[in-house]
């Protein structure tokens, strides 16, 4: 706030409702290397003059998609409701918080501060050109640019690495077969995290041997798959080629293959396809790979009580010699899921292994 600017006042019910729109329209644009964002623009009564949305990276961002749908001038002393603070930098687009000040919006009521080096300060801006602001937190909102906000920071996708298992630690038989160690409780939980992630990745040895399909098939309430489901980009890590006849090649959305450390194919997934959320199925080697990287932000391991023994154990070398280098769980959850256990943990920070350094897809 400028000095001797009086304090804006708090959102009222009108811009409240706003939100709650803003909100859903949000929703309508792609995740991607750019946040999903929304916005609505009210009369002085409160009145919806105009909304938008952001389309994805080039397009018009959610105020300038608003205010294209007014005629010049009409947007004057109105208030504009967004899901995220107006930016405040140029790239293929210009700056929001510019174009809200040149249309003459008096109020700006925003849910979630912009995190980017470049982009924030569109508040300050705004204030500056005399526009009073709100910042009313939303959780609703944050929780819609979380993964994008973690990407942006951390220049790669927030991952999560899931592993089906028995009871004694293996992933399948020794003869290799492991359709199926868990439940349809489980198989079906799967499915709904695979949906709400952005894309998927197996090994090259999981696409050899187990020929999956990666696509996300969400039971409804008639056991039938939810053709409406969000499907993940497949993503395919290792040298290997994917056979002609492989499953995934029928996937809805054509597959990604990445190789190399943990560590450079992950941000490649940021960077290139704008991956914000990945969900790590596997094999063990891959999975051991991004969690002995330290890079493995969730852990999903599901728990089924069978005994298999033999030497297919779900996690392979992560890097831990002694017992004094055991890679810690935080935040520990257990769900039952049928007759299986769902055990959700947070990976303590620790610094890479040398095992990481070597540890790659085939």
């Amino acid at each position: 706030m400028t000095t001797g600017q009086a304090a804006a006042a708090a959102p009222t019910r009108a811009e409240r409702d706003a939100l709650d729109r803003a909100l859903a329209i949000a929703a309508r644009g792609p995740r991607g290397l750019n946040p999903q964002v929304g916005c609505v623009i009210l009369a002085a009564d409160g009145t919806v003059l105009a909304e938008g949305w952001h389309r994805g990276a080039g397009t018009p961002h959610a105020e300038v998609d608003a205010l294209s749908h007014l005629s010049a001038g009409a947007a004057h002393g109105a208030t504009a409701v967004v899901t995220l603070e107006p930016c405040n930098h140029t790239g293929r687009t210009g700056p929001c918080a510019v174009a809200i000040v040149d249309a003459g919006i008096a109020r700006v009521v925003y849910a979630v501060a912009d995190p980017g080096e470049a982009s924030s300060g569109g508040a300050d801006r705004l204030r500056a050109g005399g526009v009073d602001v709100v910042h009313a937190a939303d959780d609703r909102a944050d929780a819609l640019v979380d993964d994008w906000r973690f990407a942006m920071r951390h220049g790669r996708p927030r991952v999560t690495v899931k592993w089906a298992q028995s009871l004694d630690g293996r992933a399948a038989a020794a003869d290799g077969t492991s359709q199926w160690i868990t439940g349809p409780e489980a198989r079906a939980h799967v499915h709904r995290q695979r949906s709400l992630h952005d894309a998927i990745a197996v090994g090259t040895g999981t696409v050899l041997a187990d020929d999956p399909q990666l696509t996300a098939r969400v039971p409804l309430v008639d056991g039938s798959d939810d053709p409406g489901a969000p499907q993940p980009l497949p993503v395919v890590v290792g040298h290997r080629d994917v056979p002609p006849s492989a499953r995934l090649r029928d996937h809805p959305r054509r597959y990604v293959q990445v190789h190399g450390l943990p560590g450079e194919w992950l941000a490649t997934l940021w960077r290139e396809h704008g991956i914000q959320a990945l969900y790590v199925e596997g094999g063990p080697t891959l999975a051991s790979a991004v969690v002995a990287a330290g890079l493995a932000d969730r852990i999903h391991c599901y728990v089924a009580p069978t005994l298999l023994g033999g030497p297919r154990t779900a996690m392979a070398d992560v890097g831990v010699a002694t017992i004094d280098e055991q890679l810690l769980l935080d935040d520990v959850r257990v769900e039952p899921l049928g007759r299986d256990l769902l055990v959700i943990a947070v990976p303590r920070p620790a610094t890479i292994r040398p095992a990481a350094t070597a540890a790659k897809e085939g």
